[in-house]
């Protein structure tokens, strides 16, 4: 046996061979590629840098009856927020950061006097000063 006939049972022929030298160059740029992307996302702390988004659970109930015109806020859950402001178009914003609201069972009411519209949302606020909206309504009072 000469060491042609060895080499040829081990590497095959041409059409025998399962993955031609192009594929695997492919394969070895894209394993490279995605290596460095890892590599990078680590060193650069990319994850660092996204702030979280606030949640919270809130409930906005309106009620408009002949005696009564009021909107209430009631928290169910703060989530991970560290306050809830009440925000809006009329004079129901919360300016003040005594009347944010700061636990679950916290309820904000606003008493409408005569006719009144515009709309109220809910704004909860992480300790990173991070602001999300968490509900939004629009009302009507008619006198």
């Amino acid at each position: 046996m000469d060491g042609k006939s060895i080499v040829r049972k081990l590497v095959g022929n041409d059409e025998e061979r399962a993955v031609s030298p192009v594929i695997g160059v492919i394969l070895m740029v894209a394993i490279t590629v995605i290596l460095a992307a890892v590599i990078a996302a680590f060193v650069l702390d990319m994850g660092d840098s996204i702030s979280n988004e606030a949640q919270a659970g809130v409930s906005i109930d309106i009620t408009d009856t002949e005696d009564v015109q009021e909107i209430e806020v009631s928290v169910t859950s703060m989530g991970n927020a560290e306050t809830i402001h009440i925000r809006g178009d009329g004079d129901h914003d919360d300016e003040n950061e005594e009347d944010a609201l700061t636990e679950s069972g916290s309820v904000w009411t606003y008493d409408a006097d005569g006719d009144d519209s515009g709309t109220i949302t809910v704004v909860a606020e992480t300790d990173d000063e991070v602001e999300t909206t968490v509900a939004s309504e629009d009302y009507e009072f008619d006198s």
